[in-house]
């Protein structure tokens, strides 16, 4: 009698992984691009909850708090590097020491993706005690593009004069 052989054949093989290898090819980008729109909403929402938590602050502790992007122990320009929320009580919108008042750092949030970008074109965010924006630092936009300047996944939020932080329904390039 003859022994039926159990296995593939090399050409069932071959086929099979052509065919996974189209799949792969069209299912990868896919996944990307999803990835990228999730990391947006995660990461946009992490700033909103931050800013919220900052004005929170400036209410409870009836003082002047702000926002400011990482640049090691001092404010810089580059929000993809994360913020520092800190109780303002020297220069506004700067973290410093001044006149012997030394302001204190509450929260830190670490820098996004490296491949990641935050727009926004000021320097600082700060609230008074009544939880309103000081002057015009803050007011505007904050971008956030996964991947590169130019991401179609991009997310965004509006910072309004009153210290209200509210989701853009369409978001522009960060260019």
């Amino acid at each position: 009698m003859c022994k039926k052989k159990l296995g593939f054949t090399l050409v069932e093989l071959m086929v099979t992984i052509a065919v996974a290898a189209i799949l792969l090819t069209i299912g990868v980008p896919s996944m990307i691009s999803l990835y990228e729109g999730i990391r947006a909403n995660t990461e946009i929402e992490s700033i909103q909850e931050s800013i919220s938590f900052a004005r929170n602050q400036a209410v409870s502790y009836g003082n002047t708090v702000s926002i400011c992007p990482l640049s090691g122990s001092s404010c810089g320009n580059d929000w993809s590097k994360g913020f520092k929320v800190f109780i303002d009580n020297g220069t506004l919108g700067t973290l410093d020491s001044t006149n012997g008042r030394t302001d204190k750092v509450i929260k830190v949030v670490d820098g996004f993706n490296d491949k990641d970008y935050v727009e926004y074109d000021k320097s600082s965010i700060s609230f008074n005690a009544e939880g309103l924006i000081v002057g015009s630092l803050g007011t505007g936009k904050i971008i956030y593009c996964p991947g590169s300047k130019t991401s179609t996944q991009s997310k965004g939020i509006q910072i309004s004069s009153s210290g209200r932080v509210q989701s853009l329904a369409t978001t522009a390039n960060c260019n």
